[in-house]
Formats: C-alpha cells, sequence, structure tokens
C-alpha cells in the first residue's frame, strides 16, 4: 500500500468531501451485527466518526502515522497504525469492512485474504469511492485540462481504477445489489483549490518542478468564479458491496 497522503494531513482532513447519510443508512440496513466495524485505510477518520453511531467499536487503520494524528477521535474509535494487507485482528472479528477511497492503493489478492480472515460469516465489505468532481461546464472544462494535460504525467498509476468508476477493481466476491449515490456539496473557490491540492500528482509535480500548478489555475478558474461565490459540487459515489461468504 502506498502512502502519498502523510504530507498536509490537516488539509486531508480539512477539504476532502464526505460521503452521503443515505450511504451509511444503506450500510447499516446490511450488516449483521454491530458489534465490530473496520474502517481500513481511514485516513483523516472520517468514515469511522460516521459509524459511531452504529457500531459498540470502530477499529481504524492507515498506515500514515500523521494522518491518524489528524483524524477524528473518539472513545469508540480504536485507531492503529496498520497495513490492509496485515492486520493484527483476531478472526472472525467484524461485522463490517469498508473501505474508502483508498482500495486502488492495495495489493488487493492480500487484503481480501485479511478480509475473509477477519471478517465474520455474512460480514459486510464495502469499498467506497469517489470520481472526479463536476461543478458546471466552464469549470469543469478548465480543470479537466488540468487534471490531464497539466498534472497528468504525475499521476500514480493506481489513479486509473477512480477513472475506470472502480469497475476494474479485482473484487472475487458476489457483489449485492446497491442504489446509485451521488456527493453534493456548496463550495467556494478556496475550498475547490484546497481540494486539489490533496491531490496527489500536485504533489508530485510540486515535488518535480518546485512550484504549485495550483496556482496557475486559481487565477484562470477566478476569471470566471469569485473567491466568495459559492458554486454546486457534485462527485460520483463509486460503490461495491458483498456479504462475505467464508467458502469462497
Amino acid at each position: 500500500m502506498k502512502d502519498n497522503f502523510s504530507k498536509q494531513s490537516d488539509q486531508y482532513a480539512k477539504y476532502r468531501p464526505y460521503y452521503p447519510d443515505a450511504l451509511y443508512k444503506f450500510i447499516i440496513q446490511n450488516v449483521p451485527g454491530t458489534a465490530c466495524a473496520w474502517d481500513c485505510g481511514t485516513g483523516n477518520g472520517q468514515v469511522a466518526k460516521y459509524l459511531i453511531p452504529f457500531f459498540e467499536k470502530v477499529y481504524a487503520t492507515d498506515i500514515s502515522q500523521q494522518q491518524l494524528d489528524n483524524a477524528y477521535k473518539a472513545h469508540s474509535i480504536v485507531y492503529s497504525k496498520q497495513a490492509a494487507e496485515s492486520t493484527n485482528f483476531e478472526s472472525n472479528f467484524f461485522d463490517l469492512i469498508i473501505v474508502a477511497q483508498a482500495i486502488h492503493w492495495f495489493n488487493f489478492d492480500s487484503f481480501y485474504k485479511e478480509v475473509l480472515r477477519t471478517a465474520k460469516p455474512n460480514a459486510l465489505l464495502c469499498v467506497v469511492g469517489y470520481g472526479r468532481i463536476k461543478i458546471c461546464e466552464e469549470v469543469d472544462t478548465i480543470i479537466t485540462d488540468f487534471y490531464f494535460n497539466t498534472i497528468g504525467s504525475y499521476w500514480d498509476k493506481e489513479r486509473k481504477f477512480v477513472d475506470e468508476d472502480y469497475k476494474t477493481i479485482p473484487f472475487p466476491f458476489k457483489e449485492i445489489q446497491t442504489p446509485e449515490f451521488k456527493i453534493n456539496l456548496k463550495w467556494d473557490l478556496n475550498h475547490l483549490i484546497g481540494y486539489l491540492n490533496t491531490w496527489s500528482a500536485v504533489k508530485h509535480f510540486i515535488k518535480a518542478n518546485n512550484y504549485n500548478p495550483l496556482d496557475d489555475l486559481a487565477i484562470e478558474l477566478n476569471k470566471i468564479w469569485d473567491f466568495n461565490e459559492i458554486k454546486s459540487v457534485q462527485f460520483p459515489l463509486l460503490f461495491k458491496a458483498a456479504k462475505i461468504n467464508k467458502t469462497y
């Protein structure tokens, strides 16, 4: 599992989008029990936070200590620095295993073996993510050009799984039918630039070129979007779910 998000982890917590309540409602309706959940690749702990009211204990893991240091804290969340592919959890332990915007960084085979080991029979596995941001035609055109032409060569190869809407991620389980969800938010231009600053390709570009390409992008966007103006922002939600049959 790669760690592209230790630097500026506080910005990750501040600017990344949050998942809709309807997603969590669907998840809770489909778990076999509410004793223990595992938020794998927790990052800033936003998913762990939303699971608190529903589970006795939420175990949240990440390979980035910096992310864990900036994560949401609560007595019922147990954070630990562990790789997704190898943990110290007991076998047959979790009612829910959820991965949010992280599975494309994992070694799939090793992670799924760990899922099979740590999940209770009939536990729910959820793989969640979000695609590229959509705002309006003018803004989307500028961001798309930036995405592919300015920083396109700086994306890690794993990013293709997000571009392909998680449809090509190996998933050796029988999927259950899931609704279509979207993330709908209200952002100003400063929040958008903050979000784009969390992109791994932007970080790779800065390291290679010693300047931030978002400085120029912000100037270009400001021609059509005042910094104080609020716009509707949407992300398509990527979602796979399965009940874990231990005979797989």
